[in-house]
């Protein structure tokens, strides 16, 4: 079955049907439960796509030109729900893991969707750490039962949109040539996010100085292993406009960013460092807040805790995304209301995205009043 008929056919028919692509063995796309007559249940099926990225995505320590992802639906009578896992390398996830993962669910055991603790906890305890794979079903169900209520998630936390920050565009590490002409792409946005951890930091910065004095945002992906290099770093970023800098030094070293927090003049945020709820409270007093990631939380439902409870400990918020099509960045969207930053163009990354969701509008997170998520499958 192609992608567009997965997308579109709303007839997908029991899940014992077997749509399993030819590309990838032993990875298929439904679970098989047992349907009780005259109740509706949960029916979840599930394919693999390649994200294409429009250019390639160069990181301190990897590069590629394009993303693993697996897409999902979960249906409930003739609601759908879409979701959406996607696995950069450091994840440690794969197409194949994540099906797999799926593959063990069985969803039909549940006949009422809004049981959402009891569901996701169910999901949980399937196995260890497959984020992504547990962040594609959080999407999906939390599609569905906005659509059955007919509200967007925004509205049902209770939350403004009016309220949703502008988003920054991300300026990988790349040539001279390459980051100019990225900055011509980045016109609609007023900030823009530099990934940094390479001997040519500062060079980078000069050449998108000498272009544009719009405010910057650094991610360094723990490319800094050196303490006082990285303080004299951010002292320099702050001269340059520099709003904050995520995950400065890598994640296991606890004593060093410890110093590096105590005298930095800009918020340090975290990022590969933080994961789940749990990490939020390890975070307090190393960092100044948090990046939160649906990949990594789970979803949904744990990263609005996970936003809730840094706001309880006074940190700031950023919500942030991988490459990935609408579907999952409309999703991380419905909390932009509630974080001071957002790092939400993963979707404006790739070259064949599959929704039409949530806009930037002058730079401006737009959220559609659509119910669940608010995507729609693109014709």
């Amino acid at each position: 079955m192609n992608r567009r008929n997965f997308l579109y056919k709303s007839a997908i028919g029991t899940l014992g049907l077997s749509m399993a692509p030819t590309l990838f063995t032993g990875c298929g796309n439904s679970a098989t439960p047992t349907k009780a007559k005259g109740k509706e249940r949960l029916e979840l099926s599930f394919e693999p796509y390649d994200l294409k990225l429009r250019h390639a995505f160069n990181l301190a320590k990897n590069s590629r030109t394009h993303t693993p992802d697996v897409q999902v639906q979960l249906r409930y009578g003739d609601y759908i729900g879409y979701g959406e896992a996607s696995m950069p390398p450091y994840l440690g996830e794969t197409q194949e893991s994540v099906c797999r993962f799926l593959s063990q669910l069985d969803l039909a055991q549940f006949t009422d969707p809004f049981r959402m603790e009891e569901i996701l906890d169910y999901i949980d305890s399937i196995a260890p750490d497959n984020r992504a794979a547990k962040a594609s079903v959080d999407i999906a169900l939390h599609d569905l039962l906005g659509k059955i209520m007919g509200q967007p998630w925004y509205k049902i936390w209770g939350l403004s949109p009016e309220k949703a920050p502008d988003t920054s565009f991300t300026i990988g590490i790349d040539t001279e040539e390459v980051v100019r002409q990225k900055l011509k792409e980045a016109s609609p946005y007023n900030i823009l996010k530099i990934k940094m951890g390479l001997d040519n930091d500062k060079e980078l910065v000069r050449i998108i100085r000498s272009e544009t004095d719009r405010p910057i945002c650094v991610d360094a992906n723990q490319g800094w292993s050196d303490k006082v290099y990285a303080l004299e770093m951010i002292e320099w970023l702050k001269e340059q406009n520099c709003l904050f800098v995520e995950q400065p030094m890598p994640k296991e070293m606890i004593d060093e960013q410890a110093w590096l927090h105590e005298r930095a003049s800009l918020p340090l945020i975290a990022d590969e460092f933080l994961q789940r709820l749990p990490d939020v409270q390890r975070a307090y007093g190393l960092y100044d807040g948090i990046n939160i990631k649906l990949m990594k939380s789970t979803g949904m439902h744990e990263a609005y805790k996970m936003a809730i409870l840094a706001r309880a400990l006074d940190m700031k918020v950023m919500v942030g995304c991988m490459t990935e099509t609408s579907c999952a960045v409309s999703a991380a969207a419905q909390l932009s209301p509630l974080v001071d930053w957002a790092d939400l163009d993963g979707n404006l990354l790739i070259s064949n995205d599959l929704f039409d969701g949530m806009k930037i509008v002058d730079g401006k997170i737009t959220l559609p009043d659509r119910p669940g998520i608010g995507v729609v499958p693109l014709e």
